[in-house]
């Protein structure tokens, strides 16, 4: 039986060689979109659990040093739109499956390419993790107190630098080779794509806007874009910039007769004010609070925490968030009037799908069957 998919991207078949981070990322969010996502694993990995960022995608276990399960690989990619490989530069070309190589064979393929640093360059051949990607692209600089910077988890450099910018690419390629006929790679770094989101911010500083960590408008500077700790130890964050906005946030708090709207935009006068509204907000708890700002036009919202995002009312009306084989997770984003995703089924053991999907894509029996893999015992 053929795997269902459903979703504007369905009849996309994408070849992705299993690795960790914004490449397994990249290739779950397409999936959700209904691409027919075949994912390269380990042999010798074979049986084993798997990974968190694997939904919705296959298994097929291979011995990439086995020429013949590299010859199943070729033979995959011939039948494919895209790939995805997140490894260093230089290691798909050791295993026989460079670009030179696999497009020879398939001239109308996109090669993703994930990595920190890019293919070229003098770190290009330098470990590295998120954290030194957008130390290099400026963004780890602007974010965190004015004592020190602070990590955003992982999300401006793996997720937001690298997934994001690679699918984009990855589509736009796809999109190109069928008007052309002509594929190309990919090369997408997170230190690029890190620096991509930053635009806004290089504009402010060339424009002479943007000062030190921790004083602007957006990065916590401003009395009205900043978190607030409440009475129980929770926590508002409060995102009021327009002056009518302000103005009603203001009002609400019973602050109309004391505040000088005119005055909501001089940086000289955001540390009185962020001090002065830390010690009103610290009078009430979080949901006092919400249930007299939140729904309106003051900007205010409850930060929420793992457990209790998926249970707030709007991301129960939106279904924000899904159950999957009894594991709650987020749902698929965007969202498609015509073309819905579906968030896929949960990940698959390593190599659980070897067969079915060999056959599946027309692989030979012959060729299966000299790089069938057993599912090694667990322990």
């Amino acid at each position: 039986m053929k795997n269902e998919r459903r979703g504007p991207l369905t009849g996309l078949k994408i070849v992705e060689f299993a690795g960790i981070g914004p490449a397994p990322f990249c290739a779950s969010l397409l999936a959700d979109m209904g691409a027919d996502v075949i994912r390269i694993d380990r042999a010798d990995q074979a049986g084993n659990p798997p990974d968190l960022l694997t939904r919705g995608r296959r298994s097929v276990a291979l011995n990439l040093k086995d020429p013949a399960s590299i010859e199943v690989c070729l033979a995959l990619l011939e039948r494919a739109d895209a790939l995805i490989e997140g490894f260093r530069p230089g290691v798909m070309e050791r295993l026989g499956l460079g670009p030179d190589v696999v497009l020879a064979r398939n001239p109308k393929l996109a090669y993703g390419r994930m990595t920190g640093w890019g293919q070229t360059g003098p770190l290009a051949q330098t470990a590295g993790h998120d954290i030194n990607y957008i130390a290099l692209s400026g963004a780890l600089a602007a974010i965190g107190t004015q004592e020190q910077p602070v990590p955003p988890l992982n999300l401006a450099g793996d997720f937001g630098g690298g997934s994001l910018y690679l699918g984009l690419g990855l589509l736009a390629a796809v999109l190109h080779a069928r008007q052309t006929g002509c594929g190309q790679v990919i090369d997408c770094s997170m230190v690029e794509g890190a620096a991509s989101l930053m635009g806004l911010y290089y504009e402010f500083h060339a424009a002479g806007q943007w000062g030190e960590r921790a004083t602007n408008l957006l990065d916590g500077g401003a009395h009205f874009y900043v978190p607030y700790r409440c009475a129980d130890g929770k926590w508002i964050c409060i995102g009021a910039i327009e002056p009518q906005f302000y103005a009603l946030l203001i009002e609400k708090l019973g602050l109309a007769s004391s505040v000088d709207l005119a005055k909501q935009n001089d940086p000289a006068e955001w540390p009185a004010m962020k001090a002065k509204l830390a010690e009103l907000i610290a009078t009430r708890t979080r949901d006092e609070w919400c249930r007299l700002l939140e729904g309106t036009d003051a900007c205010v919202a409850p930060i929420l925490d793992l457990a209790e995002a998926p249970l707030h009312p709007h991301n129960l009306a939106r279904g924000t968030f899904v159950e999957i084989d009894g594991q709650l997770q987020p749902g698929v984003a965007p969202r498609f009037s015509a073309t819905p995703g579906q968030a896929g089924r949960k990940p698959a053991c390593v190599g659980a799908d070897s067969e079915a999907v060999l056959a599946e894509w027309g692989i030979p029996e012959r060729a299966i069957a000299q790089v069938k893999v057993s599912p090694r015992p667990q322990r």
